[in-house]
């Protein structure tokens, strides 16, 4: 093959090439790649941290999380929650009470918590950075306009005379670049110069160029190079685990506050009808008192058992109150002005208990639930993926760069472009290398990134150990509140056999009003433990299902 023929094949492959340039800039521009989606850049970046050891979920790219209006509790209630836009306790008028029922007490905090709300904008937030990291292979369309006028002196080389030039230069430049994930920076370029002087014609060039340039050693690969977009999906899917988190608390908090609101409202009947009970007993012994029957100091241990019963109930009237404004804040009625609002807490406490005997289970069930288990495995994986960043750091930048155009030479705009199809063009290639003697700065960058990496697993291993010892406790206290709900039982019958026995010693004059007063005392302590007992157990499982991560699950709330 002659030389002449190696010219005229390179000549065809440079208006291939041309013609390559021109559709590239069309694409580009008309936005048809997306090359941070390609299949082929996504699945080997995954291959590649898989090899590394590490594997990243697969997640949805549009994060937009938010409470699911749908709930089912209890046996057989189906409640289906009000959208925002119309609130439910909008149908409450202030002064008038309300029965609640602990279903509605959930809907009401989901529904109207106000730090509930602020939390929900974060994963929404936290979405958008994956976008912001993957706007980095955006194509990018740029253009460029310069005139330049000159008016200088030259000396002619043939007669050594001087004289005058004058001239304009005007350049236009118009191109795309795209930055591929695999480390590759393509760019497509239009150029036209107008050049004009008073000594010479008018000549207009066109040119269109293709410049290619792909990493080498640092930063190459899509491992690499998506990593950023990686790491904002991780970051998005773990601040919706963070709300998780803290809906499931929410809904702790609120079911707690409920029990206890009818912990202490069943606190006051038990106090009112015991001290109904010690009032109708002082007034018999005081009547026993006035005909003779009993002596004067009989009274004293009387009255003053009804004095301690009106102490209490003031006390627990107190406890009463602030209950149901904690409560009210929890459902967030009060935000709206409504904290005066009465509340009839209607839901039977009672629940049949049950033993526990699936202990290993519900271990498993949190180590796959909970929120923070999850959100930390998930910064894990975030500091895994920058170990794979700052060790790519250590490599020498090595890039290969290549360039190829097509020009055209004419007097006007349109024979420059017309002249393309001619034998001119231009072609360079070649190798940039730098690198830093020592690279101490991505030694200890990496350095940092491999000990924080080492670190976030030390970290999740002791939370998996302190999730574990949370279920195993919450389990016995279930089992402590189970149990104590039988003797609790058996105690307040005890103890109202024990005063029936010491108010008929007392009648017979046999007994006391002080043991009498002691054996009241001694019965409302014990009907006190028996509510409490209840409410205690009712606590203590949603305690549980929280140490388990499935108090949602079992709610029916999602959160997607």
């Amino acid at each position: 093959m002659k030389i002449t023929d190696l010219f005229k094949l390179f000549g065809g492959a440079v208006s291939f090439f041309s013609n390559v340039t021109v559709c590239l800039i069309v694409l580009l521009i008309t936005g048809c790649a997306a090359p941070d989606h390609w299949a082929v850049f996504e699945n080997r970046s995954r291959q590649q941290v898989m090899e590394e050891g590490d594997l990243t979920p697969d997640i949805s790219p549009d994060i937009t999380p938010g409470i699911t209006p749908n709930i089912t509790i209890g046996v057989s209630e189906n409640i289906q929650f009000p959208s925002i836009e119309e609130p439910l306790i909008d149908v409450i008028k202030t002064g008038e009470p309300v029965d609640l029922t602990i279903e509605q007490v959930a809907m009401l905090a989901l529904e109207n918590n106000r730090d509930l709300r602020v939390l929900q904008v974060n994963p929404l937030i936290a979405g958008t950075f994956e976008q912001i990291e993957r706007g980095v292979y955006d194509p990018e369309v740029y253009a460029q306009v310069e005139y330049f006028d000159e008016q200088a002196s030259e000396t002619s080389r043939a007669t050594g005379e001087q004289f005058g030039v004058k001239g304009s230069d005007t350049v236009t430049i118009a191109g795309v670049r795209q930055k591929l994930p695999s480390g590759t920076t393509v760019e497509a370029t239009v150029e036209h110069d107008r050049n004009f002087s008073d000594r010479a014609p008018d000549q207009q060039t066109a040119r269109v160029g293709l410049s290619i340039t792909q990493s080498l050693l640092r930063g190459f690969g899509p491992a690499v190079n998506l990593v950023s977009v990686r790491q904002a999906k991780l970051d998005a899917v773990a601040s919706v685990y963070e709300l998780r988190g803290f809906t499931e608390a929410l809904l702790a908090e609120s079911e707690t506050a409920y029990w206890h609101y009818v912990l202490a409202k069943q606190e006051i009947a038990i106090f009112e009808r015991s001290l109904s009970v010690v009032k109708q007993q002082r007034d018999e012994i005081e009547q026993k008192i006035e005909v003779g029957i009993l002596p004067k100091t009989e009274a004293a241990a009387a009255r003053a058992q009804v004095a301690t019963h009106e102490q209490a109930l003031i006390d627990a009237r107190s406890l009463l109150e602030e209950r149901r404004l904690t409560l009210l804040r929890k459902i967030s009625i009060g935000s709206d002005g409504r904290f005066d609002l009465k509340i009839n807490a209607v839901s039977d406490p009672f629940v049949l208990p049950e033993p526990i005997t699936d202990l290993s289970d519900r271990i498993r069930l949190a180590d796959q639930s909970r929120p923070d288990l999850n959100e930390a495995r998930l910064r894990l994986k975030q500091n895994r993926l920058e170990t794979v960043v700052t060790r790519n750091g250590l490599l020498p930048e090595l890039d290969l760069f290549a360039a190829l155009g097509r020009t055209g030479y004419a007097d006007n705009f349109s024979d420059s472009f017309r002249e393309l199809d001619g034998n001119t063009y231009d072609f360079s290639a070649g190798v940039r290398l730098s690198s830093y003697i020592g690279n101490r700065a991505a030694k200890a960058r990496d350095y940092a990134a491999k000990v924080s990496y080492r670190q976030a697993g030390h970290a999740v291993a002791n939370l998996q150990q302190m999730i574990a010892l949370e279920v195993r406790l919450a389990v016995n206290e279930v089992e402590r509140t189970r149990q104590q709900i039988a003797a609790s039982k058996v105690t307040r019958m005890l103890e109202q056999e024990k005063l029936q026995a010491e108010k008929e010693r007392f009648d017979v004059g046999a007994g006391t009003s002080l043991l009498v007063a002691q054996a009241q005392r001694d019965l409302l302590i014990s009907r006190i433990a028996e509510v409490r007992s209840v409410i205690n157990y009712r606590i203590a499982r949603v305690n549980l299902y929280l140490a388990e991560g499935s108090l949602l699950e079992r709610r029916a709330v999602r959160i997607n």
